[in-house]
C-alpha cells in the first residue's frame, strides 16, 4: 500500500493535481499499462 500511495502521490505532483487522488491513480495506473506495453514491443 506504501508503494501504491507513493506512485499515486508523485503522478499527481508531477502532473499538477496535488490534491487529487483519483486523478493521480488514473495515471499511475495509465504510465504503469503504457509502459508495459512499451517493453513488450506492441506500441
Amino acid at each position: 500500500m506504501k508503494d501504491i500511495y507513493k506512485n499515486v502521490a508523485e503522478a499527481c505532483a508531477k502532473y499538477g493535481m496535488e490534491d487529487n487522488l483519483v486523478a493521480g491513480a488514473n495515471i499511475a495506473g495509465f504510465l504503469k499499462v503504457a509502459n508495459a506495453m512499451m517493453a513488450q514491443g506492441i506500441v
